[in-house]
């Protein structure tokens, strides 16, 4: 792939905890991390940093993009107002171009339609069930899947979330992917030697 930039969706409310691993290795690894808000005025995270988004939704083009990512936020269980960034994650996956969804966003991407055929994850079944989804049967209990252009995880797999998306991209592979996950997974230190060289 040769596109190169990445978007985060930032939100009031945006578990900033989840995408650290994503952002910090991608922009290490020569991707360029754009955010992207319901406008460019500041948002709020959940942490309670303020952040200027680069971007509006309303002028994010998948062809600009290698990847589209959506965090949790209280927002897609309290509110429809991230409806339209699920609506986004749509037309990213009818381009070709892969979304990757953590914790509360793959509540978002169900209420959308975007799980009832792929096999996803999430914190646990009965949370996406509560959408009045139809992807019952495609729910794995896996800490993240990758379903062609798709990469779900649950709200405590920042880790495995960063290494599907890093499979997806092609940033680190075979033995170095998997030294990466042991690195962060599982502190094996072991793993740091196989990722320099």
């Amino acid at each position: 792939m040769t596109r190169t930039t990445v978007h985060l969706a930032v939100y009031d409310t945006y578990a900033d905890w989840e995408t650290g691993y994503v952002t910090a290795h991608l922009t290490q690894n020569g991707f360029t991390v754009r955010t992207v808000g319901p406008t460019t005025e500041p948002v709020t995270t959940m942490g309670g940093v303020r952040v200027q988004p680069d971007l509006a939704l309303a002028d994010l083009d998948p062809a600009d993009s290698s990847l589209l990512i959506l965090t949790g936020a209280h927002l897609w269980d309290t509110s429809d107002d991230l409806a339209p960034f699920a609506a986004k994650a749509r037309t990213f996956l009818d381009a070709g171009v892969p979304v990757a969804g953590i914790c509360g966003a793959t509540a978002g991407l169900a209420r959308e339609g975007l799980l009832d055929d792929r096999a996803h994850t999430s914190a646990v079944s009965f949370y996406l069930d509560a959408t009045g989804y139809k992807g019952g049967e495609h729910y794995r209990d896996a800490d993240a899947v990758t379903d062609g252009d798709l990469i779900t995880a649950g709200p405590t797999e920042p880790v495995a979330f960063a290494r599907e998306v890093f499979a997806r991209l092609g940033v680190y592979e075979g033995e170095k992917l998997d030294a990466w996950y042991r690195l962060f997974h599982d502190s094996d230190a072991s793993a740091y030697e196989i990722l320099s060289s």
